[in-house]
């Protein structure tokens, strides 16, 4: 890459113009992703692309003005001043608070690159531009602050909370409950089937443990792969797999870690296995809870659910266990 110092006039002219020609196009992006969730933020993002454009039409003039309209093929990656980021932008469905904050990240990096460029630059007219540029780019907040208030009203504000709310329900709480759900149920079977049958803490817990990372592993995959976001905006896939695949670890590991009690103890499997049954109220419960408070499910009516199909599941394995 070239060093900033090296640069010549022409070169940070034709810099300037092709990341003002990024800026504009990636906020462009924003707001075609932000379109069907958050109208009216996509209007703000629409508006500092506009802002942009109005940009590299003025530089572009200065530049024709110069050196002629050949304009040299410079981007930010062949310059060491600008820092290399992942391409976030090409991602769908992206959160509210990612999209601000690489908002934030370009703006306050154009403002350095037109600081140092004006210092930089020889030509009055050029300083000049550079200058103004900077000014722009550290009010560009304002701008976008200013735009927000004019879009943003308090009832489009209302409705992108209610739609934050709706998102985070799809990609984060309802992947999590499946895989909690899943964990903490239907590994009660293994677990408390071995835990009968070899009355043996131990041989318990691997078995547990080899459930548990088993049902992990398949929710994971299975979530993942059943929708790739692109169309029902639940997000990543890899993200949700992967929660969804961590939760269903955990709601088996929770009712296998008391079979670690050794063996030796004096009555080891039966406080092992008291205190297994502890956890498993427990898990019911805050599985119960979760249902009520995202799911606007009654409480009794949750937990009646979830502790006869529990139930149901335990006895299975303590009879196949005890047979």
């Amino acid at each position: 890459m070239k060093r900033f110092a090296d640069l010549s006039e022409r070169e940070i002219l034709a810099l300037a113009i092709a990341s003002e020609e990024d800026d504009n196009r990636v906020y462009m992006a924003f707001a075609d992703d932000l379109h069907e969730r958050y109208p009216a933020t996509a209007k703000v993002f629409e508006g500092m692309a506009a802002v942009e454009a109005g940009h590299r039409r003025m530089l572009m003039d200065l530049y024709e003005k110069r050196f002629g309209s050949i304009l040299l093929p410079i981007r930010r990656g062949d310059v060491n001043f600008f820092i290399k980021r992942p391409p976030v932008w090409l991602t769908k469905n992206l959160s509210l608070d990612t999209i601000r904050r690489e908002a934030e990240l370009r703006e306050a990096e154009a403002y350095g690159f037109y600081k140092k460029a004006a210092e930089h630059a020889q030509d009055p007219g050029v300083r000049k531009l550079l200058a103004d540029l900077a000014e722009t780019e550290q009010s560009h907040e304002e701008i976008a602050a200013n735009l927000e208030s004019a879009i943003l009203t308090k009832s489009e504000r209302a409705k992108e909370a209610k739609t934050s709310d709706r998102l985070f329900l799809l990609q984060y709480v309802q992947p999590g409950l499946a895989g909690l759900m899943d964990g903490s149920v239907s590994t009660l079977a293994p677990v408390f089937a071995a835990a009968f049958a070899t009355h043996n803490n131990w041989q318990t817990f691997l078995v547990g443990a080899a459930a548990s990372l088993g049902a992990g592993i398949s929710m994971g995959f299975a979530e993942a792969l059943s929708d790739d976001g692109s169309i029902t905006g639940r997000g990543s896939p890899v993200l949700r797999g992967g929660i969804c695949g961590l939760m269903t670890a955990l709601g088996g590991v929770g009712h296998t870690l008391p079979y670690l009690v050794p063996d030796a103890t004096p009555n080891a499997f039966w406080i092992a296995t008291g205190i297994a049954g502890l956890v498993v109220f427990f898990e019911l419960w805050i599985i119960a809870f979760i249902r009520t408070r995202y799911m606007d499910t009654p409480f009794l009516k949750a937990a009646f659910q979830v502790v006869v199909g529990g139930a149901i599941v335990l006895a299975a394995g303590i009879l196949i266990g005890a047979s």
